[in-house]
């Protein structure tokens, strides 16, 4: 938006006593569409798009029509509600929703909508005045901090093959968690039925393998718990102000978790072959599986399209 076509949208949101503006925002839509994004009249030159975001309280979708940026192939659009004090439905939409669909006029796709906050907010303002300098005017009618909201595609452009994401990445270590603790779970049933090894003396019996085996799963898993509780959960928080509660939950059940590792990490520890009963220790391996379990469905469904729409895996594992 330049400052010429700040200025003549000023001029008419003035006419706009006693209009249906929800009637207006539907013709401009209804002409965006038939005309694939190309505009006529007050609108003529605009760079637009129609937000299509789910309703915070009703739950309903609402389409609204916003000038369209793009930075470093991400999509930009800002809730300056022409500098109001009030922050635009839509932006409170997304607080509550970050799941949106984005039409440009010669793209559809879904997208989640980040609100970074702060210097990164900062810097994506100036980067947007610097392009649409009627924004500055905006921001100068407010004493509130225009939201400037970053539209992170789900999934490839078209055309594009699929890139590996970091939510792929942690499904990833999930699946070889679940993986280890099902050979731990195989070992204690072992146990249980009495089998052992085919002799080989220069081999550790069960139980010691089965100790190094827990020592390395726990390790493992404190550490992943950790990176997340330390790095991925602050920086979803931040970016993705809907997803903080259940950020928060996975949090707590990161500490409930801990406190099974340890549980069986002692009674692994404390395994002497015919004296301690390995049918205690398989049961308490089952509950910590069907908590992680329900700890990492929960977490995928959570942050999985968030991270891979965010951030590429990491060049490692």
């Amino acid at each position: 938006m330049s400052k010429e076509q700040a200025e003549a949208w000023e001029a008419r949101t003035e006419t706009w006593a006693g209009v249906d503006v929800n009637e207006f925002q539907r013709q401009v839509i209804s002409e965006f569409r038939a005309n694939s994004g190309k505009m006529s009249g007050m609108f003529e030159g605009w760079k637009l798009a129609v937000l299509t975001t789910v309703g915070a309280r009703s739950g309903l979708h609402r389409e609204s029509i916003l000038g369209y940026l793009e930075f470093d192939g991400k999509g930009i659009v800002v809730a300056s509600a022409n500098g109001a004090d009030k922050h635009p439905a839509w932006y409170h939409n997304i607080r509550r929703n970050p799941i949106v669909t984005v039409e440009t006029g010669t793209d559809t796709y879904r997208a989640i909508a980040a609100t970074p906050p702060g210097r990164e907010r900062d810097t994506l303002f100036d980067r947007v005045i610097a392009e649409a300098p009627g924004y500055a005017g905006h921001q100068a009618r407010t004493t509130r901090a225009i939201p400037v909201v970053v539209l992170h595609r789900i999934g490839p452009r078209p055309g594009e093959e699929r890139v590996k994401g970091m939510g792929d990445w942690i499904v990833e270590v999930h699946d070889w968690l679940r993986q280890e603790l099902r050979t731990l779970r195989t070992q204690a049933d072992r146990m249980i039925e009495g089998g052992t090894d085919p002799i080989d003396r220069t081999r550790p019996d069960l139980a010691q393998q089965m100790r190094a085996h827990c020592r390395d799963f726990c390790g493992a898993l404190t550490k992943h718990h950790g990176g997340e509780d330390m790095a991925v959960f602050p920086m979803l928080a931040k970016q993705f102000p809907a997803l903080a509660p259940a950020l928060a939950q996975l949090g707590e059940e990161h500490t409930v978790v801990a406190r099974l590792q340890d549980d069986i990490q002692r009674l692994v520890d404390g395994f002497v072959p015919g004296e301690t009963d390995p049918v205690r220790l398989r049961a308490d391996l089952e509950q910590l599986a069907e908590r992680l379990e329900s700890h990492f469905g929960y977490e995928e469904e959570t942050i999985v399209t968030a991270l891979n729409a965010t951030a590429p895996a990491p060049g490692f594992g």
